[in-house]
């Protein structure tokens, strides 16, 4: 392999014990891949299928769960490629595009649990409203928001990073990261950390700050009306307030767990590296399966009638 200076294929690094756990890893990762696609894909089939789902609440589940499919896609075809590889290599533009697609997937989350949290809001604390302000031509305009401004943003960081002179080919990561290919650089890359810095606070803290406004204001509706109404707010709020924590808590430790690289365990390193792809992918779907009776009904229903027809 040519190590010159045009160099253009970069080493994975980040594994632990390879050699030894190989297919143990592999096995483990097929099987959290393919609970992912089927998790995924059955509650996306439920509210395609069912035309009483097709509701704004309901689409935007539809659109969260895609966003964790595409996220999967990105990360574990590569990853398990690489698990039963002599050497575990990527070439440049496939490493900046997986960072482009990885980073798009976390900034997607965060805008969608926004738009979602905006729909909750209307209807439980503007009822009489919800039909005009979330038509389905807002709803349109949101999911196209939701995926073009995170690619517009990681797109501008990426070009960024293609700009940098490289002067070490190796990455102690897994997959791909942005932040990581940025430290391969041996010029000034001042630029790139102040607009990665820019990126993550407007990715993180306006849905951040939205999302608790409105569920104050949730909370303050619901402690002014009746059991049952706070019953059924609190059921369609709770797993999108859940989903957002536990998403959240896991991009702080990623983003945290980058900036501390080479400071704390490289066990612990691969396994905070990879949380935000495989904790929301396979949670998302159990949660609103689970906790949303109108999907549960229907899970239920069509898997009954599947083996009612055996």
């Amino acid at each position: 392999m040519d190590y010159s200076t045009n160099y253009t294929f970069l080493l994975l690094e980040g594994h632990v014990e390879l050699e030894k756990y190989r297919y143990f890893y592999f096995v483990i990762a097929l099987a959290v891949y393919i609970l992912i696609i089927c998790f995924n894909t059955v509650v996306i089939f439920i509210i395609y299928s069912d035309k009483l789902l097709h509701e704004p609440m309901y689409i935007f589940i539809a659109a969260l769960l895609f966003n964790s499919l595409f996220g999967a896609a990105v990360l574990y075809p590569k990853l398990l490629s690489d698990l039963l590889s002599a050497k575990q290599v990527t070439s440049y533009h496939a490493c900046m595009l997986q960072a482009f697609c990885i980073y798009t997937y976390g900034i997607s989350e965060f805008t969608l649990l926004s738009a979602m949290a905006y729909d909750r809001y209307v209807s439980i604390c503007k009822p009489l409203q919800y039909a005009t302000l979330v038509k389905m031509s807002t709803v349109k305009k949101l999911l196209f928001f939701c995926w073009f401004a995170p690619s517009f943003e990681i797109g501008l960081l990426v070009i960024l990073t293609s700009r940098l002179q490289l002067c070490k080919y190796k990455l102690d990561r897994i997959y791909c990261n942005n932040y990581a290919i940025v430290k391969l650089s041996c010029g000034d890359i001042t630029v790139n950390n102040s607009y990665g810095l820019f990126v993550l606070c407007v990715a993180v803290f306006p849905p951040l700050i939205f999302i608790i406004y409105s569920y104050v204001r949730i909370l303050n509706v619901c402690l002014k009306n009746s059991k049952e109404f706070r019953r059924k707010a609190l059921q369609t709020c709770f797993p999108h307030l859940f989903i957002f924590i536990s998403f959240t808590v896991t991009t702080c430790f990623e983003v945290i767990n980058s900036r501390l690289e080479g400071n704390v365990p490289h066990i612990i390193n691969m396994i905070i590296s990879v949380e935000n792809g495989v904790i929301p992918p396979l949670i998302n779907p159990i949660i609103y399966g689970l906790k949303l009776q109108e999907i549960f009904k229907r899970i239920k229903k069509h898997f009954s009638w599947k083996r009612g027809n055996v």
